[in-house]
């Protein structure tokens, strides 16, 4: 009685945390989403380094929610091959991710010289259409910056060649001309956009960790307990 008993209780960790694995499958495919929903509506970062991390997020959420699923049902049915399945997928879920880890510490600079590439490419371009234009806009006053290392970037592209003008978007207080000069002392932003992207990444970067530290901890409890169900299936309650 009390192998079945703590055969039981194992059932139940197992199926509590594959619950929040399954939680967190579906988070990690929400964050996923966002993060390219943001990255598509400005335009300029459509590369491969930059659209990489967020379908990585959600074909890991992707198979995290469908893990744990199946996870459930094994430890529901006291089924063995389910189990085994389980247990096997989160180990390699586990290894991808400290291998992704890794990957993100080693080229974490690339990332920032991608967006340079791209915001100076977004930047040649931003007579061209008014989508363009719209994007650079967006993120100039979402980060509060002004071309992609300073203001004086724009002097380089049209239609600001030869002159001290930027766009409205590099304003403080943006309003129709802000950006025409002369402009009075103070009132432009002069942080380039690319050191904005870096001190917006290092200021999120914690919770990054932590929120993936924590799914790694579930994860490794969750492995311990398809071990003990494995071994408790396999032995038909007689030894745990």
């Amino acid at each position: 009685m009390a192998v079945e008993g703590g055969m039981k209780c194992v059932k139940f960790l197992m199926f509590f945390f594959n619950f929040v694995f399954w939680v967190c499958g579906i988070a990690l495919i929400a964050i996923g989403i966002y993060v390219q929903i943001q990255l598509n509506h400005t335009l300029i970062m459509k590369n491969a380094t930059s659209s990489g991390t967020p379908i990585a997020i959600i074909v890991v959420g992707l198979v995290i929610f469908l893990i744990a699923f199946f996870g459930c049902c094994g430890a529901l049915k006291e089924n063995y091959c389910m189990v085994t399945t389980f247990a096997v997928v989160l180990v390699l879920i586990f290894l991808v991710e400290i291998a992704a880890a890794i990957a993100a510490y080693v080229y974490k600079d690339k990332l920032r010289t991608a967006f340079e590439e791209s915001f100076k490419d977004g930047m040649s371009r931003y007579n061209n259409t008014k989508e363009m234009a719209d994007s650079i806009d967006l993120l100039q006053k979402e980060f509060k910056c002004c071309g992609a290392f300073n203001s004086t970037d724009w002097k380089q592209y049209a239609p600001f060649v030869g002159t001290t003008n930027v766009p409205d978007s590099c304003c403080k207080n943006i309003t129709a001309g802000c950006g025409k000069a002369p402009f009075p002392p103070n009132s432009i932003n002069t942080d380039g956009c690319a050191n904005g992207i870096d001190q917006w990444v290092k200021k999120n970067i914690g919770i990054v960790a932590g929120v993936a530290l924590g799914i790694a901890l579930f994860e490794i409890l969750g492995i311990i307990f398809a071990c003990c169900l494995m071994k408790g299936i396999r032995s038909g309650y007689e030894v745990m």
